[in-house]
C-alpha cells in the first residue's frame, strides 16, 4: 500500500490580512478584458491593507476608515447630530456615523445605494436645484454636519479633471453654507492643487477653523485631501434691496 505523499505546511499561519504579516504583493494571474488601469486597481485593492479591513469589518469601502480618522480627531458624529452625506455610494461613510451613533441621516447620489437603516438615502443629482430642499426635509431640519465625498466622473485630461472636482466642492460649499446649524461642521474631498488653496481661504470667512487634512487610509501616492472646516458662524443676513 503506498504512502500518502508529504504535507505542505504552511511558512506561516493564517493572520487576518494584517499589515505585518502580508509578504509580496498579490498580482491577478490574468488580465482577460481587462484595461491596463482596471488591472492596477485590482491589483491594487488586493494588496491594500485598509481594503482588506474593509471587508473584515463589514464596511462597504475602505474610505470608511477615512472619515474614522477624521472624526477621531476632530469629534464631529455625535449621537443626537443631524448629517448630510453627499456622494454616499457606496456607504461607507454613513455605516461609520451610524456606528458612532448618528440617527438623523440623509444621503445622496447619483448611484442606487442599498438600505442603511436609519439613513434616509436618496437617489438624485446633487446638483439638481430640488435636491437641497427635499434632504433637509428627510432630516428633519437643518443639520450639524454637510459630509462630501463626491467626485466628478473624469475625462483623463488632468487640469479639466481638477476643474470639475474643484466645481463640485464649491457647490457643496455653498449648499453647506446656506442649511448648517451655527457651529457645524463642514468636511469635504478634494485634491492637492492651487484652487484648493483659494477654498480654503474662502472658508475661513465662514468657519472658525479650517484644515486640509490627510488620512492615513488616503493612499501616499494620491493627490486626494480633505477639507475639515468646524465653528460655522452662521450664515449672513442678505442686504436689503436698494
Amino acid at each position: 500500500m503506498s504512502e500518502d505523499p508529504p504535507r505542505k505546511r504552511m511558512v506561516r499561519p493564517p493572520s487576518a490580512g494584517s499589515d505585518e504579516a502580508r509578504g509580496k504583493p498579490a498580482r491577478l494571474k490574468t488580465a482577460k478584458q481587462r484595461t491596463a488601469s482596471s488591472q492596477a486597481w485590482l491589483e491594487r485593492q488586493i494588496n491594500d491593507p485598509f481594503a482588506a479591513r474593509a471587508r473584515a469589518h463589514g464596511y462597504r469601502s475602505r474610505a470608511a476608515y477615512k472619515l474614522t480618522e477624521i472624526d477621531d480627531r476632530f469629534r464631529l458624529l455625535k449621537p443626537g447630530a443631524k448629517v448630510i452625506d453627499l456622494g454616499v455610494a457606496p456607504g461607507g461613510w454613513t455605516q461609520v456615523a451610524i456606528e458612532r451613533g448618528v440617527k438623523d441621516i440623509a444621503a445622496v447620489d447619483l448611484l442606487p445605494v442599498d438600505p442603511l437603516p436609519p439613513a434616509h438615502i436618496l437617489q438624485m443629482d446633487f446638483t439638481d436645484p430640488a435636491c437641497g430642499p427635499r434632504l433637509i426635509e428627510l432630516l428633519g431640519g437643518p443639520p450639524d454636519l454637510v459630509l462630501s465625498d463626491m467626485a466628478p466622473n473624469t475625462v483623463g485630461h488632468k487640469q479639466t479633471d481638477h476643474l470639475r472636482i474643484i466645481g463640485l466642492i464649491e457647490i457643496a460649499v455653498e449648499f453647506a453654507r446656506s442649511v448648517l446649524k451655527p457651529g457645524g461642521a463642514f468636511v469635504a474631498k478634494a485634491f492637492q492643487g492651487g484652487e484648493v488653496g483659494d477654498l480654503l481661504a474662502d472658508l475661513k470667512k465662514d468657519f472658525a477653523q479650517v484644515r486640509n487634512v490627510k488620512p492615513k487610509a488616503s493612499r501616499q501616492d494620491s493627490s486626494e485631501t480633505y477639507i475639515v472646516a468646524t465653528g460655522f458662524k452662521g450664515r449672513t443676513p442678505s442686504a436689503p434691496p436698494a
